[in-house]
């Protein structure tokens, strides 16, 4: 029960997290392009390479944090369905360059990310 408190209150934290860094990015962008999932899901890469390659540094081995951190915060701050759905949508609406720019630079750029969080928190 412990776990799954820990996690619920990460993911619950990192929805916020993403609400607001969404409403933030929203305000300042165009909409031809989905920002604010692109950069909360980079951002979100990032973050879990960060959090992975710390606890690894550190020899931290409590699993609470991994839980709260991982698969909590970033589980809910990630938005991949969203991801999903704007693609469809950018498809639907015959977008094909914008939707396969999307998915690519989210692919590449969210793996190199999550690397040099892991690389940042080894420092």
């Amino acid at each position: 029960m412990r776990t799954i408190l820990l996690i619920a209150l990460g993911g619950g934290i990192g929805s916020v997290f993403r609400y607001l860094t969404a409403q933030w990015i929203n305000k300042y962008s165009q909409l031809f392009f989905p920002y604010a999932t692109f950069v909360t899901n980079i951002a979100g890469c990032f973050l879990i390479g960060l959090f992975l390659g710390y606890l690894e540094k550190n020899n931290i081995t409590n699993p609470d944090l991994k839980f709260f951190l991982v698969t909590g915060f970033c589980g809910g701050y990630t938005t991949f369905s969203t991801f999903s759905n704007e693609n469809v949508q950018l498809l639907q609406a015959n977008q094909i360059g914008t939707a396969f720019l999307y998915i690519g630079l989210s692919v590449i750029l969210g793996l190199a990310a999550t690397y040099a969080g892991l690389m940042v928190s080894k420092l």
